[in-house]
This record gives structure tokens, sequence and C-alpha cells, in this order.
């Protein structure tokens, strides 16, 4: 069974690893004569018992001068914003936008979600926002806090260094991924959302075992093959255009010296169009390590 869009979409932010669990992602290196970056994949909900450190990550981390994550300005109060300026529509309400079956469909999932207030809260939401609401509501209800995630957690720990940490995006840029999408392409995140809202916990199952493991191939199927299949537009504004970008800032900081640790979604660097990809387009190399 197929996970929703929504969760494949924060499939790298949402793999909730249970208790205690040691994890070994993935972790690439680009070289040249005398710069070193390191690319790793992360996930943004994780319990705080959850150890994913290894040796030859510390190690990268620790010889690292300067961290790239894909955000830095993501407070409260500013993430806050951009949704009420980009994700509300009352004058559009979402019930207007589907049909009396689809209605149902999300009023029933609202409940079983636990979205805080419910349909009506959801139905001043533009369907971009509905689906990611209705995607993440049961796991912060869980008490899952994103403060605990991989990137929060490198964030602190360089910062706590004195080292730099900077953005490859900001988060109007990311909020406007979603937003600025086609509204036949949004509608379609949507309702593919409500179409599929049972089967994502099987198949995220699934998924925390490939990223404990590194297991490349395995999240490149879960996420970005069905994705690619069934709504390919959406696959080419959210994961290839924003890899392609990714690729060339890349590039260029190995024309400065130095050692930088780069932390994205785990999706971004599994499939054929990875950053890594994208890389060897550029004729940058990235080896696993």
């Amino acid at each position: 069974m197929k996970p929703t869009i929504a969760l494949r979409l924060l499939a790298c932010l949402l793999l909730l690893l249970p208790a205690a669990a040691i994890a070994r992602p993935a972790l690439w290196v680009v070289k040249d004569a005398d710069t070193t970056i390191y690319l790793f994949g992360t996930v943004h909900l994780l319990p705080t018992d959850t150890d994913w450190h290894y040796p030859a990550l510390d190690q990268a981390v620790e010889d690292s001068q300067r961290l790239y994550i894909e955000l830095t300005d993501d407070d409260q109060a500013n993430m806050m914003a951009l949704v009420l300026r980009y994700g509300l529509d009352t004058a559009h309400p979402l019930s207007s936008l589907l049909n009396e079956s689809e209605q149902l469909r999300l009023r029933i999932a609202a409940n079983k979600a636990g979205v805080p207030g419910g349909m009506p809260a959801l139905n001043v939401m533009r369907p971009w926002l509905a689906a990611l609401t209705l995607a993440t509501a049961p796991l912060l209800k869980a008490g899952l806090d994103p403060e605990h995630g991989v990137d929060k957690q490198l964030k602190s720990q360089m910062a706590g260094a004195g080292k730099q940490v900077l953005g490859l995006e900001t988060a109007e840029q990311q909020i406007r991924f979603l937003a600025d999408m086609p509204k036949a392409v949004e509608l379609a995140f949507l309702r593919s959302t409500l179409r599929d809202i049972d089967k994502g916990s099987i198949e995220l199952t699934e998924l925390i075992g490939a990223w404990k493991n590194g297991d490349i191939a395995t999240i490149a199927r879960l996420e970005d093959e069905d994705m690619r299949q069934t709504e390919p537009k959406l696959y080419q504004l959210l994961l290839v255009q924003r890899n392609e970008i990714w690729a060339t800032k890349i590039a260029t900081m190995l024309q400065q010296p130095g050692t930088v640790f780069i932390a994205v979604g785990a999706a971004h660097l599994a499939g054929p169009d990875s950053v890594q990809a994208q890389l060897h387009k550029l004729g940058v190399d990235a080896v696993r390590q």
C-alpha cells in the first residue's frame, strides 16, 4: 500500500523511531583538494531518547566548520505568520472545492487525526495546508516535538560550539513551494491524502527501518518513485527543482576551502533525481561513507 503524498513529502521529516532505537542513517562526502562537504539525511520529529549517532557521523560533525540545514528561520512566530499569509483562504472554504464524498472523508479524517478545531478549522485552510495538517496532527498529538528533530539537534550542537549555521532555503521559500502549486496539483495533493490516509502508518513503519539502516533504495521506492509516478508535477516542484538548486549551491561551496556539513531531508538524498545525482550532472561525485 502507498502512503499519502503528504506523508511522502514529510517522510524525511516524520520517520518515527521506537524508543531507544539505535540508528545508522546514511552519510556521503564530496571532496576536492582543499574542501570536504558531508551530506546527511535528516528527520524532523524524533522521540527524545532516540540514539542516531555513530562514530563516523560524529567525527564528520566535529570536523566541520559550518552547518547547512534546510531552514534556520523556522521559529514558531515566523512560521505562524507565513501559514496565516499563505495557508488560509476564508473566501473559498475547503468544502466548496470538494464533492460530497470528499467532504465526508475530510470530516472523518479530521476527527480521526485529532485536528485541533476539527472540520471548521480545516475548512478555512487551503488544500496544501489541510493535507499537511491531516498528516502531522496525529504525530503532534502523540507528543512528538519538532525541537527534538535531527536538524534542530545538529543546529544546537554546532551553534553551541561557536560554529556557523546557515539555511539552504528560507521558511517563506519552503512554504511557497506548496502555496504556489497550480490549483489542480494542490487539490490532487489533498485528495490523495484523503484517499490514502489510513494506509500511511504501514509504510511509515518500513520507512523507519530504512532510515535507521541507511537503506536508500527502500527510501527511494517508498518516497520518490510513487510520487514521481502518481503526481509527477508535484515531484518536479517539491523534489527535483529543489535538489537542482541545492546541488548548484554545493558545487559552488567546493570553491572555498574547509569542511562543511549539510543536513537535509532524507528523501532528497535518495532516488534517481537526488542531490547526489544532480551533483553528478555538474561533474561532482558524492561518495557513500
